[in-house]
């Protein structure tokens, strides 16, 4: 672990490898669990702005589950999430002609409906941060689903920071980002 401003960053996005293997792994992570994706305050009230112009390109028993418990749902932790289909899927989950699963809203978003491209939490996977009250810490989620990414990413020779370099600076900036790569340019 290393300290980069307020957050405490896991040694393990930057030594070891992935990218994302949608046709192994048919976006299991959008389906799989039982728990829909982490979102912050701000995203939750995003989601119910947004959900009319998302609505469209959902799948039938997306929009059911989102009418029956809301564009977010609050657990009992009082953490918000995206709600489920059947404690499974992602509300928010399409399906492409493969079978392999999507995001709806970034969908919307890659069709120019909206300007918001999906959750943070989405956004940075396999990278997972949690808040405390004096910092935030950076972790990778390893998942047994994502071995094809990890082995694709060694393939490729890409750290899990370059992969998700966009989301690291949308969650904490350009000058964040360029710490991090001082840091890892030590390590590796």
């Amino acid at each position: 672990m290393f300290q980069l401003g307020k957050t405490i960053v896991s040694e393990d996005i930057i030594q070891k490898d992935f990218v994302c293997n949608l046709s192994a792994c048919k976006g299991a992570c959008c389906i799989d669990g039982d728990a829909g994706a982490p979102l912050e305050k701000e995203e939750a009230d995003i989601l119910k702005k947004i959900y009319p112009k998302v609505k469209p390109f959902l799948r039938k028993k997306g929009i059911q589950a989102i009418e029956e418990q809301g564009t977010f749902i609050t657990t009992e932790d009082d953490e918000l999430e995206t709600p489920l289909i059947d404690g499974a899927d992602c509300a928010y989950v399409i399906f492409d002609n493969k079978g392999t699963a999507l995001c709806g809203i970034e969908e919307a978003y890659n069709q120019g409906e909206i300007s918001w491209k999906k959750p943070i939490s989405c956004h940075l996977y396999p990278i997972r941060v949690k808040d405390y009250s004096e910092f935030s810490a950076v972790n990778y989620h390893k998942w047994h689903i994502c071995d094809d990414a990890c082995s694709l990413g060694k393939e490729l020779q890409v750290p899990i920071y370059k992969f998700v370099k966009e989301a690291l600076i949308r969650k904490f900036g350009e000058d964040w980002y360029m710490e991090l790569e001082k840091v890892s340019n030590n390590y590796r």
